[in-house]
C-alpha cells in the first residue's frame, strides 16, 4: 500500500473497494488511482502521486499493451510528476517514448502527439536546452493550429507558451 498520509482520505477509501471488488488492474480502479495521484500531486505530494502514477502505468501495460493510448497518457503523466521532482533527464526520456509511439500508432497530429509534444518542450526549457525546446513548441503551436483550428483554447495555450519562451529568452 501506498503511504498517501491521509491526504484524501475518501479518494484513498474508494481506491482501496475497487481494488477490493474489481482487482488491483480493472479499469475503474485505476482511473480512481489516477484522480488520487493527481490529487496528491496537487497537495505537493509528489513521491506519493508518483508511486500510483507508477502503478497506474504498471497495469495500464498489463490490461491493454504498451502502444495502447491510456497506456501512453499514464506514461504521460508519469514523465510530468517526474519532471517536477527534478528529474528532467527521467522526463525527458519518457516522453520521447510516448511521442515516437504515439506518431508511429496514431500519427504526428493526433492530440496525444501534440499534448506530449508540448510537454517536453516545457521539460526542454526548464532543463535549459531552450532552443530545442523553442523548436518543439512552435511546431505544438503550428500542429495546434492544423488540427484545432486557430481559435481553440489548446492552440492559444501554445501560442501563449511560446510567447512566454521568446519573452523570457529575450526574442
Amino acid at each position: 500500500m501506498i503511504d498517501t498520509g491521509g491526504a484524501c482520505d475518501a479518494q484513498e477509501r474508494l481506491v482501496a473497494e475497487r481494488r477490493l471488488a474489481l482487482g488491483e488492474d480493472h479499469p475503474e480502479t485505476l482511473t480512481a488511482m489516477l484522480d488520487l495521484a493527481d490529487r496528491l500531486w496537487a497537495q505537493g505530494r509528489l513521491i506519493a502521486a508518483r508511486q500510483l502514477e507508477e502503478k497506474v502505468v504498471e497495469g495500464r501495460r498489463r490490461q491493454l499493451g504498451e502502444q495502447h493510448a491510456e497506456t501512453l497518457r499514464a506514461i504521460n503523466n508519469l514523465a510530468g510528476t517526474i519532471a517536477a521532482q527534478g528529474d528532467f533527464a527521467g522526463a525527458h526520456e519518457l516522453l520521447e517514448f510516448v511521442i515516437a509511439t504515439v506518431v508511429r500508432e496514431f500519427g504526428e497530429e493526433h492530440p496525444d502527439s501534440i499534448r506530449a509534444m508540448s510537454n517536453l518542450a516545457a521539460i526542454l526549457w526548464q532543463g535549459g536546452d531552450r532552443a530545442e525546446a523553442y523548436a518543439l513548441q512552435q511546431q505544438v503551436v503550428e500542429l495546434g493550429r492544423l488540427v484545432f483550428g486557430e481559435d481553440d483554447e489548446a492552440t492559444h495555450t501554445a501560442a501563449a507558451i511560446l510567447a512566454a519562451m521568446e519573452q523570457e529568452a529575450g526574442c
